[in-house]
């Protein structure tokens, strides 16, 4: 689409959060020690990038993206709360 949803920022957020939410599934999916470390960071990584795809106004993608962040972030702090 280019203009904003090319921006260096928003595109490495979208990375991030896709890398992070899939080697958070593979520590879980392996039963890792860990995997409540890498839920933390990703529910944190997840409401950065809802926060970012909700920059982009009134796109329908980016709204459900922003949703589907939302909701990823809620289930990884509770993962991630098991840590604590």
């Amino acid at each position: 689409m280019g203009g904003q949803h090319a921006e260096a920022r928003h595109i490495t957020t979208l990375l991030d959060c896709a890398e992070i939410c899939q080697t958070s599934a593979n520590f879980m999916l392996r039963g890792s020690e860990l995997h409540t470390r890498t839920c933390a960071v990703c529910a944190e990584v997840c409401q950065r990038c809802a926060e970012e795809s909700d920059r982009m106004g009134n796109d329908a993608q980016m709204r459900a993206c922003a949703e589907a962040c939302r909701h990823c972030a809620e289930s990884c702090r509770r993962m991630g709360a098991m840590a604590a």
